[in-house]
């Protein structure tokens, strides 16, 4: 059978940008399309009207999956109970017939190797590669008894429920460490009933200094070291890639190892409101050439020195009449205010405690995430009988 004749409808986006307004109702883009689940973290947002609009042709509801067209070709998440969304561009609307196909299944189904080789090879394009709507509505399927799609998919959808509920844990710790970072540094709450002194920044706590970012972190890009395509092939899945804002499928040729922050070289990587998109990174990895690679130096620690660039408007800093970017020069221009050794030890002891925590979730998230792909080729072949 076809994938359309499992389906009430497969409908396109709107082919038009929606500008991100800050907040209202997000805007499901291919970043946005996780491996079963959307990502909310970063997603734009518009208004009701906006919302509107890019519903004319369907209102995306629980139980419908958005499949990305393009940047990554395949993916697929499915919309949960609560989760009110619009279609951003690239991506597509399925909605399954539940007497015929179980919209978690049906997901899983998509995401497995088989049919995802399937996906890419009917991916065509010059210059991005992209999905085919004839390609999508007449993809050949094979799907069991609903009964059994209904078994199988609740046993992975417990594995990605426990992910989920492990994300919303790490959200609330990452803005815990947020919190603590404004009342220090910003707020200066444990430091009010001291003197203050003037400097670049306005106020600061008597006793403590402005320095630059290049002050206060160490900068490795000097070690991007580009590899040719037939050896980013070669050397492809060893260990993540990461670009200036998501991990991809190839490597460069350098190796880094511990804990860094990347932080991408151009404009693309900043926010409306000014503030970087940053990652921070454990283990080992490649970056592209186009990601700043940091870590903290001198009393900062690389957890503290995430903090502060989350928290830091740097929009100013990006310069480039053709091609913006934040070079050394203009790294150099962007400043924090710094306390004492002692303070920033007494800050930082309960910094870690937070970022222990998230490190530890994300390892037990990774566990969890192994653990449903190898289970899942075999419950969709049948080896496993749940």
């Amino acid at each position: 059978m076809k994938l359309i004749d499992v389906c009430e409808l497969i409908v396109d986006c709107p082919h038009s940008t929606a500008k991100d307004e800050g907040q209202g109702i997000p805007l499901v883009r291919t970043p946005n399309i996780g491996k079963g689940r959307l990502e909310f973290a970063g997603i734009h947002r518009v208004s009701e009207t906006i919302y509107n609009l890019r519903i004319e042709r369907a209102t995306p509801k629980a139980g419908d999956l958005i499949l990305a067209r393009e940047a990554p070709v395949g993916n697929v998440a499915l919309i949960m109970p609560g989760q009110k969304v619009c279609l951003g561009q690239r991506v597509v609307l399925i909605r399954p017939n539940q007497i015929k196909a179980d919209s978690a299944y049906l997901t899983y189904y998509l995401l497995s190797k088989d049919v995802q080789h399937r996906l890419k090879s009917n991916a065509n394009g010059a210059v991005v590669a992209h999905l085919n709507m004839d390609d999508i509505r007449n993809l050949e399927i094979e799907l069991p008894d609903i009964s059994v799609q209904k078994r199988i998919a609740g046993v992975l959808s417990c594995l990605d429920d426990k992910i989920a509920l492990n994300n919303r844990i790490n959200h609330n710790l990452e803005e815990q460490a947020q919190t603590l970072y404004k009342s220090w540094f910003i707020d200066f709450e444990p430091f009010k009933d001291g003197k203050f002194i003037d400097s670049e920044l306005g106020m600061i706590p008597d006793g403590w200094q402005v320095k630059n970012l290049l002050e206060i972190s160490q900068l490795f890009d000097s070690k991007r070291k580009p590899l040719s395509g037939k050896d980013r092939d070669q050397m492809a899945k060893l260990y993540p890639y990461y670009g200036a804002t998501s991990i991809m499928d190839y490597v460069d040729s350098y190796i880094f190892d511990g804990t860094y922050l990347l932080m991408g070289e151009d404009g693309s990587v900043m926010t409306e409101d000014g503030y970087p998109y940053l990652q921070y990174v454990t283990g080992k990895f490649w970056p592209n050439n186009h990601a700043h690679v940091l870590q903290g130096n001198n009393g900062f620690s690389t957890e503290m020195l995430h903090c502060a660039l989350l928290r830091k408007v740097i929009k100013s800093s990006v310069t480039g009449a053709v091609q913006a970017k934040i070079s050394q020069a203009n790294m150099r221009k962007i400043l924090f205010p710094c306390p004492s050794s002692d303070v920033l030890r007494a800050f930082d002891s309960q910094l870690q405690t937070l970022y222990c925590q998230k490190r530890s979730i994300e390892a037990q998230n990774a566990n969890l995430a192994s653990l449903r792909d190898s289970m899942l080729p075999q419950l969709l072949s049948g080896q496993l009988i749940c």
